[in-house]
């Protein structure tokens, strides 16, 4: 969505922008109004109330017009304002630019020259300039940019600082460019947007500052007009005659709201990670918005889901993350979920404790039942209980899913606590034995450490065992070895295969490596496009499979051993979420694929040798024959 089209949809900000249009536009035009000269008085008429005698707002304490002072000290208003923020961005922007790119000595001088400034409190700064310039609508501005200036400055070096170090950076070192060009080219279109983001939430500071010095008669002089001015000359008949204070103050707030509301709608419509879902906060569990719940197909199973769909609303259109999702899994089994990136895998895991973000999240149909409960539909209350105590997860990347501002044991201890009442110590005691559980030499050691300071296997294996802290019935791991080498990849493998044993776990385990299926699991499910394509144990479909994309995703895995041959792809692409076809979503990139396979719901059907496939032509052949 474009950055107008995200903006008109927060509706505060789009009401800002409306009112500060309104204001502009008035603004602009006041030279061409028909109003009465703003600095001519008329004693004879003062303090007339407002829509007395041809005068909308009233007059003041010198007989003078006050619609028109008021829009001629909008004009002025708006404009000190904005040039201000001009002012204070452009040399703010600069010196932090400058302090982020260079670092070392000459960020250190410069960033505490800054912190020296922002020591003082910026309304003593401004009037103590005020005070060596003189009094006026000029210095006003001038001091008012200054005390600004080093909010700018801290803002845009934080942002450079993480720009200045990153590899496009560096390839325009190599390149043979100077650090003007790569100031200008590399580094200030990075931090544009976040000039823009600060501009738009300090314009409306700006304006009450300046307003603030025109109260105290340091900023516009009479019988010039700018509403903080007006707010200062109308304080002395507050009581009897409020008109004349109510004017410009409502006409401040007006402004100053405006201007904040339409800033945050700026930020947040800047923000690219925002661009696909709603500009809100997400909601605790994801929302349910199903016609009825649906009846557990296999009841004998920890965790059963039936029917389960999941969609994105973004945007006006609707992406059909997951389309109708059955899997069970039973205690003490490791179910392998298969498939290419996108096809639904960890939004189905994500849906069964209600942890895909809402909105654009929306869960439209089918049920969980674990131990029995539905869990589609449940209390927040109930989710909060179940989660990470008899139901744990393992995220694919330990390095965000830990906090980086605590260390691991503060991290497993309150995992443990706030599910298990009991004394702190006892819980680090209970810490100390979940990272020797999960083979952490030094474990009472690593439990001062930060994230940080340990190495990726290490973070996973604590993130294992914060899985486990609470005894969990079933653990969903979604990717868990992804991101780690192969030797480590193997001990987390034979780790979790361990514990299953162990412990009797349940493992929904989430992959796209067969290597891992093979090792690991007792039943394998294929999904593509947000659905289950095959189902069934592990060592048949991977000797045996019936459907073509399941065949396809294992030809893409090179084997050891089988000398020289081309590496199979899968042509095409699979298909966009929110336009499925009809029929197969796997027909266009199949090579059986049948006029039939293009019409009409083809179900996931079951065979008599525990399989089931969603395929009209399957290839069902024994593990032999296969082989």
């Amino acid at each position: 969505m474009s950055f107008l089209g995200l903006l008109v949809r927060n509706r505060l900000a789009f009401a800002g922008l409306v009112v500060m249009l309104v204001i502009v536009v008035l603004a602009l035009v006041t030279p061409l109004l028909p109003l009465a000269d703003p600095d001519v008085t008329d004693t004879a008429n003062r303090f007339k109330r407002p829509f007395a005698a041809s005068v909308i707002l009233g007059t003041d304490h010198l007989g003078r017009d006050l619609l028109s002072r008021l829009l001629w000290g909008v004009r002025l208003s708006l404009a000190v304002g904005f040039a201000s923020a001009l002012i204070a961005a452009a040399i703010g922007a600069a010196i932090g630019i400058i302090a982020g790119f260079y670092g070392g000595r000459t960020d250190n001088v410069i960033m505490r020259g800054v912190d020296m400034l922002m020591a003082f409190p910026y309304i003593l700064l401004a009037l103590a300039i005020v005070a060596s310039l003189g009094p006026g609508l000029i210095n006003a501005l001038i001091a008012v940019a200054a005390v600004n200036i080093p909010f700018f400055a801290r803002n845009i070096r934080g942002v450079t600082v993480s720009i200045a170090h990153t590899e496009f950076v560096d390839a325009a070192r190599l390149s043979g460019m100077g650090d003007a060009r790569i100031i200008l080219t590399e580094i200030l279109p990075n931090v544009v947007p976040v000039i823009v983001i600060a501009m738009s939430t300090t314009v409306g500071w700006m304006i009450l500052e300046t307003a603030g010095l025109s109260f105290l008669g340091l900023g516009s002089q009479p019988p010039q007009a700018d509403l903080g001015s007006m707010l200062g000359e109308a304080r002395s008949a507050l009581i009897t005659n409020p008109h004349t204070s109510i004017v410009p103050g409502a006409m401040i707030l007006v402004i100053v709201m405006s201007i904040n509301l339409l800033g945050d709608g700026v930020r947040d419509a800047l923000d690219p990670r925002l661009r696909s879902g709603a500009l809100s906060r997400p909601m605790p569990s994801t929302l349910v918005r199903r016609e009825e719940p649906v009846p557990a197909k296999e009841t004998s199973a920890l965790l059963a889901l039936s029917g389960l769909k999941t969609q994105f609303h973004s945007n006006g259109r609707i992406h059909k993350a997951v389309g109708g999702v059955d899997l069970y899994v039973r205690p003490g089994e490791c179910v392998g979920v298969v498939g290419e990136s996108g096809s639904g895998k960890s939004v189905t895991a994500l849906s069964v404790m209600g942890l895909v973000a809402s909105p654009p999240g929306v869960i439209t149909a089918g049920a969980a039942h674990f131990s029995g409960q539905d869990l589609i539909g449940a209390n927040y209350e109930t989710l909060r209980r179940l989660r990470g105590d008899r139901v744990a997860y393992i995220f694919q990347d330990p390095l965000t899913a830990l906090h980086p501002l605590y260390t691991v044991g503060a991290q497993l201890v309150e995992a443990i606590r706030v599910h298990h009442a009991m004394p702190r110590a006892k819980a680090r005691e209970h810490a100390v034995e979940l990272l020797e559980s999960v083979r952490i030499p030094n474990a009472e050691e690593r439990l001062d450490g930060y994230p940080h300071e340990l190495s990726g296997g290490m973070r996973q294996r604590v993130g294992i065992a914060m899985a486990l802290a609470n005894d969990p019935e079933l653990i969903i791991a979604d990717e868990p070895t992804t991101s780690l080498d192969v030797t480590v990849q193997a001990q987390i493998l034979s780790l979790l295969s361990e514990l299953q044993r162990e412990r009797g776990l349940a493992i929904i385990f989430i992959t796209h490596d067969f290597g891992v299926v093979a090792q690991l699991c007792n039943r394998v499910a294929v999904m593509y496009a947000g659905r289950i394509v095959e189902e069934g144990p592990t060592d048949a479909i991977l000797n045996a499979p019936a459907h073509p994309y399941t065949a396809r995703l294992m030809a893409c895995v090179p084997e050891l051993g089988r000398g020289r041959h081309r590496l199979a792809a899968i042509p095409g692409l699979p298909p966009v979420l929110d336009g499925l076809p009809e029929g197969c979503a796997f027909a266009e990139r199949c090579h059986k694929a049948k006029e039939a396979c293009r019409t009409g719901e083809i179900a996931l059907t079951a065979n008599a040798v525990q399989r089931a496939v969603r395929c009209i032509d399957p290839e069902f052949r024994t593990a032999d024959a296969a082989r």
